[in-house]
Formats: C-alpha cells, structure tokens, sequence
C-alpha cells in the first residue's frame, strides 16, 4: 500500500509559478514510480510527468520546458514544478505511484486526493 498526500495547488495569474508535492508513504519509496495526473472540468485524467526511480523523467509535450518534476528519496517526497502557468493549465493536479512507467491514467492503483491549480489570465 502507498499513501498520497499532494499540497500546493492555489489560483495564480497567467506566467506565475507553482510549486506541487506530493508526499507518500507506506511502501519504499525509492523503488516506485511518481507522476502527476490533471484532470480539467468536463476531461479526462490526463498524464502531466513522472519520475521514475533512477530519475529518467518523462513529460507530456504541453508541459515540456515549463514544468519540471523531481524527487527527494530521503523525505518520501515528489515535486512538480511549474513555471509559465497558462490557463489552460488549471486543473486537478494528482500524484499517483505504480512500479515502473506508463502514463495510461488506468494502470495507477494508488492516488493521491488532488489539489486545485487555477490559471487566471
């Protein structure tokens, strides 16, 4: 079992940063894939970044160059970090945790309960 606890989401103006967490317990972290997950109003889920254990990272094309994702083993923890925040980014902003890598949205069995990031332009 893992357990996902994401921290901070907040309304920002288009351009601002953000920075996410996502803290998690529960089994070794250093051996799991991280990610992040966005789910808009009226869309699906969709794969924002993930992190694996050896630090290969992975990024969906809207994301790449603003948005980084990183770990720290040591305090359980992942970060993502957005820069150039546009509108269009406001979503749900979820951390998930499997072995190994996908981004399909159906093949993360642990979540996280969400935090809003609003884009104001």
């Amino acid at each position: 079992q893992v357990q996902l606890v994401e921290s901070g989401g907040g309304l920002v103006q288009a351009g601002d940063s953000l920075r996410l967490s996502c803290a998690a317990s529960g089994r070794t972290f250093s051996s799991i894939t991280m990610s992040w997950f966005r789910q808009a109003p009226g869309k699906e889920r969709e794969f924002v970044a993930a992190i694996r254990n050896s630090g290969s990272s992975y990024y969906v094309d809207s994301v790449k160059g603003r948005f980084s994702i990183s770990r720290d083993n040591a305090k359980n923890t992942v970060y993502l970090q957005m820069n150039s925040l546009k509108p269009e980014d406001t979503a749900v902003y979820y951390c998930a945790a499997r072995l190994g890598f996908t981004m399909f949205t159906q093949n993360y069995a642990y979540w996280g309960q969400g935090t809003q990031v609003t884009v104001s332009s």
